[in-house]
C-alpha cells in the first residue's frame, strides 16, 4: 500500500524465523451508512447521535490500530466490478503491450514490473495514474529548487474502457476520502472541514493497480515489504485472495486482514501522524504473496497538494503537548520517495522520523 515498493528476500539458510500471523479479522469494521442516511433521519437529534457514534469509532480505530475496514461506503458495487474487470483485462495483456505505457524516471505514472527493481525480488506488476491530470510536483527533491514538473497519465489502447472507468472510480474514491478525512478531523476535536484546504484542486493523490502473480516460492519473497504509508490516507480494495498483514500495536503481532467483499481497508498515513502530533500513528503493514492464486488490489493514495507544509496542527499543540515534528514540504518529500524507486540516493529513504523534534 505504500509509495515505496520494497521486497524482502533472504536465502533459505539466512532467513529468520517467520513472524506469526493471526488468521483472523481483528481490524475494526465500521458501517458508514450514517453518512448516507443523515438526511433521512426522523430528527436532527438522531442524525447527530449517529454521526457522533461513527466519529468515536473512527477515532478509536485510528488510535488503537491505524487501520479499519468500512462498508456501506457509497461506492456502487457496479463501479467496483467494472474497474476490477478492466484491471484484469489490462494485466492479461502481453508484456510488450503493457510496456508501451511504461513509467520512467521522468514520468513515474504508468506501468512497471520487476524490470525496475535492482537486487531484490519485487513480486508484482503495477499500473499508476493520478487523480488530477496533470499533477504538479517539484522537479527535484532539492529544497532550493522551485521548478515544478507535470505528471501526466499514460493510458493504454487496451482495454478501451480503462480510462473512462478509472476516472469515474477515481472521482468516487476522492469523494469517499474527503468524507473519511472529515470524520478523522471531527475525531480530533477539529471542525469537520479543517483539513480539506490542504487538498484543493491540485492534490497529488493517485491510484495503483497491483497484480501479484502466483509465487512458486512464497517463503522467499513479499509482494511489498513492511512499511508505513507516507501520505494522508490509503483506501484499499483487495480481492478474495487476501494477503495484507497489519502489525498490531498492542503486541507487535502480524494480523492478516480478512477480505470482505465490497469493503475498503483504510489506513492513516504519516501525514495524519504528524498533523495529530502522534495522537494517531500510522501502522506498519506488508503484503505476502500466494503460491497458488494470483492476487489483485487497488489502493487509492490520498495525498495533499505539493505546496503543503506538513507540521502538527496548531490546535493540537500547547505547552503540555509541544510540537513533536519540524515542518516539511510534502512535494519535496513525495519527490524524494519517488526518485528512490529508480536510483539510490546519497542518504537512506526519507522518513517522518527525520523531522522528529528532540524534546527534552
Amino acid at each position: 500500500m505504500g509509495e515505496v515498493d520494497v521486497a524482502f528476500v533472504q536465502a533459505p539458510e539466512h532467513r529468520s524465523k517467520p513472524d506469526s500471523i493471526i488468521e483472523a479479522g481483528g481490524i475494526p469494521l465500521i458501517d458508514l451508512s450514517p453518512l448516507n442516511n443523515c438526511y433521512h433521519e426522523d430528527s436532527a437529534n438522531d442524525s447527530a447521535r449517529h454521526t457522533a457514534a461513527l466519529v468515536a469509532k473512527i477515532g478509536n480505530a485510528c488510535k488503537e490500530w491505524g487501520f479499519f475496514q468500512v462498508f456501506n461506503h457509497g461506492v456502487s458495487a457496479d463501479l467496483q466490478q467494472r474497474v476490477e474487470a478492466a484491471v484484469k483485462k489490462f494485466f492479461d495483456l502481453s508484456s510488450e503491450e503493457k510496456r508501451k505505457v511504461k513509467r520512467d524516471e521522468v514520468n513515474p505514472m504508468g506501468y512497471y514490473d520487476t524490470e525496475h527493481t535492482k537486487n531484490v525480488r519485487d513480486w508484482k506488476e503495477v499500473f499508476d495514474f493520478t487523480v488530477k491530470n496533470p499533477t504538479l510536483l517539484p522537479a527535484s527533491h532539492h529544497p532550493e529548487d522551485q521548478e515544478l514538473q507535470e505528471l501526466r497519465n499514460q493510458w493504454p489502447d487496451f482495454p478501451p474502457e480503462l480510462r473512462e472507468v478509472c476516472e469515474e472510480y477515481a472521482s468516487a474514491l476522492e469523494n469517499l476520502s474527503f468524507e473519511l478525512l472529515e470524520l478523522i478531523a471531527l475525531s480530533l476535536g477539529l471542525p469537520g472541514k479543517r483539513l480539506n484546504g490542504y487538498f484543493n484542486d491540485d492534490h497529488t493523490s493517485f491510484i495503483r493497480f497491483n497484480h501479484y502473480p502466483p509465487c512458486p516460492e512464497p517463503h522467499l519473497a513479499l509482494g511489498v515489504g513492511r512499511h508505513k504509508d507516507a501520505g494522508t490516507l490509503t483506501v484499499l480494495a483487495q480481492d478474495d485472495v487476501g494477503g495484507l498483514d497489519v502489525k498490531r500495536k498492542i503486541d507487535g503481532e502480524w494480523v492478516r486482514v480478512k477480505p470482505i467483499p465490497g469493503s475498503y481497508i483504510v489506513n492513516v498515513g504519516d501525514i495524519i501522524q504528524v498533523w495529530s502530533n502522534d495522537k494517531y500513528e500510522s501502522a506498519e503493514h506488508r503484503v505476502t504473496v500466494n503460491s497458488q492464486r494470483e492476487r489483485f488490489s487497488i489502493p487509492f493514495f490520498f495525498n495533499p497538494s505539493h505546496h503543503v507544509m506538513v507540521k502538527p496542527l496548531e490546535e493540537l499543540v500547547d505547552y503540555q503537548n509541544p510540537a513533536k515534528y519540524k515542518e516539511y514540504n510534502w512535494g519535496k518529500f513525495f519527490k524524494t520517495r519517488k526518485i528512490s524507486n529508480f536510483k539510490k540516493l546519497d542518504a537512506e529513504n526519507i522518513q517522518i522520523y527525520h523531522f522528529k523534534r528532540s524534546l527534552v
